[in-house]
């Protein structure tokens, strides 16, 4: 009878799962009809700067401007090859297109140099009214003929170019990943049950992102990616144990049996990734907390579907594994620890050498925070023409000034203030804009200018103002003599809009039609630059929108503002978003590396129990990520910070279960062998695991680089692909060299029982073994022996082994 004690609850677990495999396919279809819907369900949020922290003024700026203000699309329009006086008749027409409300163009260099015209076109609806989307195609139908560049956000759907993207990323990377797995497989039929076992946990991770409310576009477009590459060897580790144990287990029993050893190794193996990934949860910019849901999501759902899914698939394709099994594709590496072992005394010199000079480098990375300047390998059409216009003009760096209230003295001295600095090339708002006749919106007038400005009757103008007067509970101009009585024409216009409306008045034929004409101009500046809270300037700075003397100015237009607002008002743009994000960088950069570090340590701590070897690890993996980012300074460069941030939490979780693997196999092989000898059999045991995980990261890494236009996810693709490629080379050629030389410390720093080296041992006579033995016993002999040996010992047998004489003592 079968002892049920003997199993325990893992043994329990892994019957269970497979016996009930049925079941298990058919809740996994259920699910995945669902993932189908609910992936649609996803949210996603295209601006980084909503995961600001809430009291930096950069967020508390876009919210009140989102609140109060309106957004109307806007485009650049840019014809090369043209005369001056040619440019003026388009703009012209351009005016006349319907659903185009402003067309600025001028002589100033900002819109006509070299013989190309820039026209800044705004129109009445926002990126996606198809009113927006007609006056473009009729905009890019009437210059067909010229040598024409647009900019514009109109009809561009981010996530959709970059979904686009994904899908050919995966598609790509599907085929190298059937390689790599054919090369490391052991038949080839293993290779559809991983492509199922993974494509069942994407499907399931992006079928649950709707959970999380609104994912980032970057979680978005690189969380299947990633976590093929983060998870994949979850499923072979259970692959190769079931192909192991079904050389004398039937199917059912060699999948019971792989998936209890299966378990706790794979998930100690996933430890290491999941702590590098939380450390991005601490971030105090919010997108890294968005990473970390996703993708922490990510490796759950994977060692879900490998524990429940893949066991059951096992055993349906069995009788097919078993024809289709094949010789070992992937050769030995042992010249790579004959290398190590050879260059041992040298080599770790030389890397401390290097890591001393690549920390110093990478300090000096140049960060960009703002990502529309970075030119990827491949470029949409939109990004081509922005560069294009940027190439050919100065456009300026724009800032928003969200002020409190409506102040109209205090406007234009701000305005004209502004307008002296040297910084700036103009300013916008409504006191700065012009009306009729000489006006502007916030001139005040009395009813006789007003009268002759609009041509109406005296009296009709007094009793205009008479009844703004008793409307805003004004009485005591019209006791003092409302011809003295003065109104903004701004205010006053809109009120007259609203009496005409009100009580039905109209002017009938071109007057009527002038004046409809004006109160619609006067809704779209209301719109834009003043709500019943704020008003709203725009300064154009000619300033980089990075830098300290950026920064600095920043902070001296802060100081004037505050001299004529001494409420709450922000300042927004790019400019202010870069600083905010740059200081933000500065916390977060040092607390992912900290954070990291320390969780992957506790990890290797339970791992291995030696401090030194955790210590070793640690230096290599934090090496590769110095090298990697000292190349980019080396190439001069901008990386974006983000990407700085991701990719070192990314490398030090997943990239350190490379180093793990070689170690775990070498100390395996040293309770059997001298060091020199075992790190070169850790190598060939670690390589094909190796191999396949570094591979298919590098290549999905390399594959978002290429091939993505999102500045972001390019960036920390090519990053984390060059990173990948980086760590491989040093775990396969470095780390060996340094735990040979290294092997004394960590022994010496080991926790707990300590362990001994595999000793050479000669004997004569009645010996007692029990242990791994190496060596001659009257004949070669290479096995685990439990018994007595009569004869001559020479051999190499591990520490754990007992050496004994028959009279007692120890050989």
């Amino acid at each position: 009878m079968k002892d049920k004690r003997s199993g325990g609850f893992v043994d329990a677990l892994a019957t269970f799962i497979v016996d009930k495999r049925r079941i298990l396919f058919l809740i996994y279809g259920i699910a995945f009809v669902f993932c189908l819907f609910s992936m649609n369900w996803v949210e996603i949020e295209n601006d980084v700067t909503t995961y600001l922290s809430e009291d930096t003024e950069t967020r508390q700026g876009i919210v009140a401007m989102n609140e109060n203000f309106a957004a109307f699309s806007t485009a650049q329009v840019m014809v090369s090859n043209i005369t001056y006086e040619r440019a003026r008749e388009i703009a012209e027409h351009l005016g006349e297109i319907e659903g185009v409300e402003l067309v600025a163009f001028d002589d100033t260099a900002a819109h006509y140099t070299d013989a190309s015209a820039l026209f800044d076109v705004s129109f009445a609806g926002g990126n996606f009214d198809q009113i927006s989307l007609d006056a473009v195609a009729e905009i890019r139908q009437m210059l067909s003929g010229q040598d024409l560049t647009i900019y514009t956000t109109v009809g561009y759907d981010e996530n959709a170019t970059l979904r686009k993207e994904t899908t050919t990323v995966l598609i790509v990377a599907s085929i190298i990943i059937v390689l790599v797995l054919t090369l490391t497989s052991r038949a080839y039929m293993e290779v559809p049950v991983l492509l199922l076992t993974f494509g069942a946990a994407a499907l399931l991770n992006m079928g649950t992102n709707f959970l999380c409310g609104k994912i980032s576009f970057i979680s978005d477009s690189v969380a299947v990616v990633l976590q093929l590459a983060l998870a994949i060897d979850y499923a072979i580790i259970l692959c190769h144990r079931f192909s192991d144990e079904h050389e004398t287990k039937n199917a059912r029993d060699a999948a019971i049996a792989a998936l209890k050893k299966a378990i706790p190794e794979i998930s100690g193996s996933s430890l290491t990734t999941v702590s590098g990934l939380a450390a991005l949860g601490f971030m105090e910019f919010g997108i890294g907390l968005d990473m970390a849901i996703v993708l922490i999501k990510a490796i759950l759902l994977s060692l879900l579907s490998v524990f429940t899914l893949m066991p059951g698939l096992l055993v349906l394709f069995s009788p097919l594994i078993d024809k289709t099994c094949h010789k070992k594709l992937l050769p030995n590496i042992s010249f790579a620890g004959k290398f190590a072992v050879k260059t041992r005394r040298v080599l770790p010199i030389l890397f401390l050498l290097l890591l001393g000079g690549a920390a110093w480098l990478s300090n000096l990375c140049p960060f960009a925070y703002s990502y529309m300047d970075i030119k990827t390998t491949k470029m949409t059409e939109h990004q081509t023409s922005y560069f294009k216009i940027m190439e050919t003009f100065e456009t300026g760096n724009m800032v928003g000034l969200v002020l409190p209230g409506s102040d109209y003295e205090a406007e234009p001295r701000l305005l004209r203030e502004l307008e002296q600095r040297e910084e700036v090339i103009s300013t916008m708002g409504l006191s700065g804009m012009e009306a009729m006749e000489g006006y502007r919106l916030t001139d005040a007038l009395g009813p006789r200018e007003l009268s002759e400005l609009l041509e109406l009757d005296y009296e009709v103008t007094q009793l205009l103002y008479t009844a703004y007067a008793a409307e805003y509970d004004q009485y005591g101009s019209i006791l003092s003599g409302i011809e003295n009585y003065e109104i903004p024409l701004f205010d006053l216009l809109l009120y007259l809009k609203d009496q005409m409306s009100a009580y039905h008045i109209s002017l009938g034929g071109e007057e009527q039609q002038a004046v409809e004409e004006l109160f619609h101009q006067l809704d779209l500046a209301k719109a834009q630059l003043q709500s019943g809270s704020y008003s709203r300037m725009v300064v154009y700075l000619d300033l980089p929108v990075e830098g300290e003397e950026t920064y600095a100015f920043l902070e001296e237009l802060r100081g004037i503002i505050g001299q004529y607002y001494p409420g709450d008002y922000y300042v927004v743009g790019n400019s202010t978003s870069s600083r905010d994000l740059s200081d933000s960088f500065v916390k977060d950069n040092l607390l992912i590396s900290v954070l990291s570090i320390v969780f992957v340590v506790i990890v290797l701590l339970f791992t291995f129990r030696s401090v030194g070897l955790s210590v070793l690890l640690i230096i290599v993996i934090q090496g590769s990520i110095w090298i990697n980012f000292s190349i980019q300074t080396l190439n001069h460069e901008p990386l974006y910070f983000l990407g700085y941030l991701i990719v070192n939490a990314i490398m030090m979780g997943a990239n350190i279960d490379y180093a793990i693997v070689i170690s775990s196999h070498y100390q395996e092989q040293k309770e059997k062998l001298p060091p020199k000898e075992a790190i070169i059999r850790a190598i060939n045991a670690a390589f094909p695991t190796v191999f396949t995980s570094g591979i298919i990261m590098a290549s999905a890494g390399l594959l978002i680089g290429g091939l993505s236009a999102q500045p972001v996810v390019s960036v920390m693709g090519a990053t984390l692909g060059r990173g990948t490629i980086i760590s491989i080379f040093l775990v396969l050629f470095v780390l060996p060299a340094i735990l040979v030389l290294g092997d004394s410390v960590i022994e010496r720093t080991r926790l707990g029982k300590k362990t001994t080296q595999p000793t050479q041992t000669t004997s004569e006579g009645t010996v007692r073994l029990r242990g791994h033995v190496r060596g001659y016993i009257q004949g070669e002999v290479d096995a685990e022996i439990r018994g007595e040996i009569r004869g001559k010992l020479e051999a190499t047998v591990s520490p754990t082994a007992l050496v004994e004489k028959e009279d007692g003592d120890h050989a």
